[in-house]
């Protein structure tokens, strides 16, 4: 996918291209490690690198994982950006949706439309698939992703302003 096709905003960035990743590819298995484990060292990421049996298996295991996709943006032969993403179901619409698990850009390429790019991708995937919605997590203080985000439409998860709006949690096992 061109993105001054799926996203007008990128228009200016001919070079720049969007693509589900081929996990047969040893450059693209190269490129999601290299951008994965930029962002985990990132203070948004938590500043630790991918320990290296995550590395070692990572590419592997999303490979065989059924409801796994995977996009990454190309500014010419540099890979520059990232996005995970796994198939859910929504039970209040009995429809598939689309989580994005992971949205990286690296830094010499961000605000530059490689974000807008690759949620373009992951919203072309789920309409072909039919889901009801897309969503994602983002920390309170990742200011520019949320601004991102907004620019494409996302907004906080609200089923009554009453009852205020989605926390996500965890548990580590």
């Amino acid at each position: 996918m061109n993105a001054s096709a799926a996203n007008p905003a990128a228009a200016g960035s001919s070079s720049l291209r969007v693509r589900r990743v081929d996990f047969g590819n040893a450059r693209d298995r190269a490129a999601v490690l290299a951008l994965l484990d930029g962002y985990a060292r990132d203070p948004m990421g938590g500043q630790q690198a991918l320990a290296a049996d995550a590395q070692a298996r990572l590419c592997d295991d999303l490979a065989r994982w059924p409801t796994a996709v995977s996009f990454l943006a190309w500014m010419g032969d540099e890979a520059v950006g990232l996005c995970n993403c796994f198939l859910g179901y929504s039970t209040f619409q009995a429809r598939p949706l689309l989580n994005i698990h992971d949205i990286a850009v690296t830094p010499a390429w961000r605000r530059q439309g490689v974000a807008q790019a690759l949620l373009a991708a992951a919203q072309h995937h789920a309409r072909q698939q039919g889901c009801c919605k897309i969503t994602l997590e983002v920390l309170s203080n990742n200011l520019p992703a949320q601004r991102s985000y907004r620019r494409f439409g996302f907004a906080p998860y609200v089923l009554d302003p009453a009852q205020g709006q989605a926390t996500l949690m965890q548990k580590w096992l």
